[in-house]
């Protein structure tokens, strides 16, 4: 895990790679029972065990043994052929695939009212609009479905092939509420869950809070049906966001100090009783809330080993944790660092968005004496209420940085970027660290916690 025991990894919402069409093999591991039964990089696997492969679950699944059959198809020569694996136990195939999904991405089928894809501007690439909402993505990658657009084939494969944690977007209980927020198959969803809950498979839940549509009392209704419900073990709360593009939302939680206490006042006693009853808080806010709330973060112990991390919660916390951790035992690296960068007449210049600016910001100040710091980065492209680092695009990046960027190194957060290095507006990661390079600056990626970023500056001087 990368973030830590219990974490999801992060989830590629925005791949600019065509969607899948058969299992191409990307890799073949030298020395692997796949090398062995002559596979190879652009071959394509039709079936495992006489069973055609659908995604990465039936190959799993079908390859659990030491022993399988498979039908491959060789470009090269049109043809295709049987061969045999084998493998010790405990031993690898040796196959990588160039997708996790093999006949196409299942898409959504709803109309939800806060859908960020609705909010897109019209010159934006085409793959943002594709909208996901594919089961088998949230077992394989963890993003979140709503289950209306699961058959009754479908769900039987769920179960059987026990795909758990199942993350959900649950948003609200009351029929007449989950059909004007979600369209007209909202209901099938329920149906769905329902049934993963009976049949005891873990589910990770969210709800997106639109103010006065899904909080106060139908909120209530919602947290009282997952409290009914003890496979649904985690909750997470997380403010609608909107952009310029907009028809429908102008506002939010985040302009709402108010509204944004309420929604911390009405879960913490779901949280006590979860406690109490539990020994895990269960219900979670997203840190937006604690932030609009002018409120602290709560304590590392009541996220639960932090099962929603990238869902936005706790990352605050961890991040805090982390700082002072970090300035409390690596005291001779950060002035190493600080008398590095003092030496040679440098700063370090950390690029993140509105939203953690602050954050960011502190942790530089206790240790680099000026020579490290911020530049938060307004989502002009966007706009709206959007102001986190994950959403920062190319062309805000490039006009707001300084043309001047001698003696600079510029700390780029990873999270901008892809698993293709392409930024939401399409600008590849080599461009943008050409154009860095050209404005005198000394670009590095990072992921955005004060370890990494600290490893990636000592890093570069040799520390």
């Amino acid at each position: 895990m990368e973030a830590g025991e219990g974490r999801l990894k992060r989830a590629d919402y925005a791949s600019t790679r065509p969607q899948a069409d058969g299992a191409w093999i990307q890799a073949v591991e030298d020395g692997s029972p796949a090398w062995e039964a002559g596979l190879e990089p652009g071959m394509r696997v039709d079936a495992i065990n006489g069973h055609p492969l659908r995604d990465l679950i039936d190959w799993r699944w079908e390859g659990a043994d030491a022993y399988c059959e498979l039908e491959v198809f060789d470009p090269d020569d049109g043809q295709s052929y049987s061969c045999e694996l084998e493998r010790e136990p405990g031993q690898d195939w040796g196959v990588e695939f160039t997708d996790v999904l093999f006949d196409g991405i299942r898409t959504c089928v709803n109309a939800c009212q806060f859908c960020f894809m609705r909010m897109l501007p019209e010159d934006a690439r085409a793959s943002l609009s594709l909208r996901d909402d594919d089961y088998r993505l949230s077992f394989l990658q963890g993003n979140f479905v709503t289950l209306t657009n699961v058959g009754d084939d479908d769900l039987e494969r769920i179960v059987r092939c026990r795909l758990e944690p199942m993350n959900v977007s649950i948003h609200a209980i009351s029929p007449e509420v989950r059909r004007s927020l979600i369209g007209p198959r909202a209901m099938r969803g329920v149906e769905v869950l329902e049934r993963l809950c009976e049949a005891g498979l873990e589910v990770h839940g969210q709800i997106v809070l639109c103010a006065g549509i899904n909080d106060g009392d139908e909120l209530r209704r919602t947290l009282d049906w997952v409290e009914e419900r003890p496979n649904i073990s985690s909750m997470a709360l997380v403010p609608m966001g909107y952009t310029k593009y907009s028809k429908q939302f102008s506002e939010s939680f985040s302009e709402d100090v108010e509204a944004s206490r309420a929604v911390v006042r009405l879960i913490e006693p779901y949280q006590e009783r979860a406690r109490r009853e539990l020994g895990r808080t269960r219900f979670q806010l997203s840190d937006e809330f604690y932030v609009d709330a002018e409120l602290p973060v709560p304590p590392a112990e009541t996220y639960d080993g932090y099962p929603q991390f990238y869902d936005g919660i706790g990352m605050l916390r961890s991040f805090l944790d982390e700082a002072d951790e970090l300035c409390r035992t690596q005291d001779g690296l950060l002035s190493g660092l600080r008398s590095r960068l003092e030496e040679r007449g440098m700063r370090a210049l950390v690029v993140c968005g509105e939203a953690a600016e602050p954050t960011i910001s502190s942790f530089f100040e206790r240790w680099s004496a000026g020579r490290a710091g911020c530049v938060a980065i307004r989502n002009d492209y966007y706009g709206g209420d959007v102001n986190v680092t994950g959403l920062i695009v190319s062309c805000d990046l490039l006009t707001q940085l300084p043309q001047d960027l001698s003696s600079t190194v510029v700390v780029l957060p990873e999270v901008m970027f892809n698993f293709d290095k392409v930024t939401l507006d399409g600008d590849s990661q080599a461009h943008i660290l050409d154009e860095i390079r050209s404005r005198g600056g000394l670009p590095l990626v990072s992921q955005s916690s004060p370890g990494t970023m600290v490893a990636a500056l000592a890093g570069t001087f040799g520390l």
